[in-house]
This record gives C-alpha cells, sequence and structure tokens, in this order.
C-alpha cells in the first residue's frame, strides 16, 4: 500500500506519549519525516529511537508556551529538511481537576490550561503559517476534546480552552484558504493516554472500564491509534478538501442526552 505522507515533513506536539506518540509512529510508517516536540526529554528521546532512524525522527525540547520555543522548532524543520507540511498541535494539559463549580475555579489554574492549550495552538498555528504560506500549502490539526460539543461533565478551564481551539481552527480555515493551507481539529472521547488516566486517577483499565461502560457505540474501544488515524488523514492528500472541521471521534457520544431516561428511573422508582 502506498505511504500517504511521502515526501511530507510533520512537527507533533506533545509528541512523547499518548495521541501525539501513537501519532508519530504512524506518520513515520506512512513515509513522514517527523520532529517531536515536548517538555518530556527523556521520553521523547526514547520514542524516537524506538521508533526508527534520525533521519526520519528527531526530538526537540518544546514548551508550547514560550513563543521562542514554538519559533525554534519550526526553524528546525526548515534548516533540517527544507519544508513543514504538517503541523499537529496536539500538546495539552487536563488542568487542577476541580469540580466544585465555577466558584470553586481558581484562576491561576485557568490561565495555566489557556496557556498551554489555546495559546500554545495559537503559537503552532503562527509560527507554521509564517513557512506554509509562502510555500502556498500545508495543514495544521489541532487537538480538541469530545468536550468541545458536549457539555456538562468537565471542569469548565478545560472545556473553555478546547471549545476555544476548534473556534480557532474554523477562524485560521477562512483566513489560510487563499493560501492553499487547510486547518482542521480533532475531537476525541475516552482515550485512556496518560493525560486522561492521570486526570481521572482510576489507572488505566478503570478509565477503559468506564469509557466503555458510558460509550454509546458498543463492541469497539477506542485508543490513541483510532486519533492517529484520523490525524492522518486530515494531514494527508486524501483530505485534501476538507478545512474548518472538528472532526469528532466519539462513536457517537456527544450525540446521547440522558435527562430522559434518567426521568423514567427516577419516576419508575418513586
Amino acid at each position: 500500500m502506498a505511504k500517504r505522507l511521502d515526501g511530507k515533513v510533520a512537527i507533533i506536539t506533545g509528541g512523547a506519549s499518548g495521541i501525539g506518540e501513537a501519532t508519530a509512529r504512524l506518520f513515520v510508517q506512512n513515509g513522514a519525516k517527523v520532529i517531536i516536540a515536548d517538555i518530556q526529554d527523556e521520553l521523547g528521546q526514547q520514542v524516537c529511537q524506538d521508533i526508527g532512524p534520525p533521519e526520519h525522527i528527531s526530538y526537540m525540547h518544546c514548551d508550547v508556551t514560550d513563543e521562542n520555543h514554538v519559533e525554534s522548532i519550526v526553524d528546525a524543520a526548515i534548516s533540517k529538511h527544507g519544508q513543514l507540511d504538517i503541523m499537529f498541535a496536539n500538546a495539552g494539559i487536563p488542568g487542577a481537576g476541580n469540580r466544585q463549580g465555577i466558584l470553586g475555579t481558581d484562576y491561576k489554574d485557568l490561565k495555566r490550561v489557556f496557556e498551554t492549550n489555546v495559546f500554545g495552538a495559537f503559537l503552532c498555528a503562527k509560527h507554521a503559517a509564517r513557512v506554509m504560506i509562502p510555500a502556498k500549502k500545508g495543514s495544521i490539526v489541532f487537538t480538541s476534546s469530545v468536550a468541545s460539543v458536549s457539555y456538562g461533565d468537565v471542569p469548565h478551564p478545560y472545556v473553555a480552552s478546547k471549545c476555544a481551539v476548534v473556534g480557532l481552527a474554523k477562524n485560521l480555515c477562512v483566513e489560510l484558504g487563499q493560501y492553499g493551507i487547510r486547518v482542521n481539529s480533532v475531537s476525541p472521547f475516552g482515550v485512556a493516554s496518560p493525560m486522561l488516566v492521570n486526570a481521572m486517577g482510576l489507572g488505566k483499565s478503570g478509565v477503559e472500564r468506564l469509557v466503555s461502560e458510558i460509550a454509546t457505540l458498543k463492541g469497539e474501544s477506542v485508543d490513541a491509534n483510532d486519533v492517529a488515524e484520523a490525524v492522518l488523514f486530515l494531514g494527508s492528500g486524501m483530505s485534501k478538501y476538507v478545512s474548518g472541521q472538528n472532526l469528532v471521534i466519539d462513536g457517537g457520544y456527544s450525540l446521547t442526552n440522558a435527562a430522559l431516561a434518567e426521568a423514567y428511573k427516577k419516576m419508575a422508582a418513586s
């Protein structure tokens, strides 16, 4: 089967683990040259050694909240490979996990979440566009969340940040389309990534069990590879006329509303 990213160069932020790592592996398998950008230096370097030779994949320390770092990884892609075709702005944090409502939300936590999830994504897009505009081509993909389309169960800072990312993607789609640049986002649900496992405190098997119980689509399970496949689609020529979309990877979870069923249960029990 033809490799869908032959001749392409990609940057993946948050690429040392979880969805980012799975995407890096899939990209290299499909012929791309990849730069992993992360703050987990030892882990990132180990992932690169595991995936393949340095001409195919390399690691750079990058804190996406620091514009100088983001600028440097884009410059490194141009210096090393001569181009940048795909920016996967995937780095993100969950925040403190506060479930005490807006009155219990700490401003410092809100600011920290936005600095990484929104400001970081913005900087990735800004510096990717800096080199993609002259080339008149490119694909920018953001990691959002099912929390951008389904509300009420997730702390406010995280939800607000992921909604902002979707809005940014759509606005950039309109601005950058004239240069042949496509901008999209992916919104997964229930992937037992290190970030989600740590945020929920249930362990990997506990998260997988919980997701299986509440999922709409039965008989299947979701993992980081499923999201990686979606990002591969959006980064490749297979989606050459897809832009401004938020691809929700949730097996239909966000379409459900448990209110009616819960009301029936209460009535039956009374």
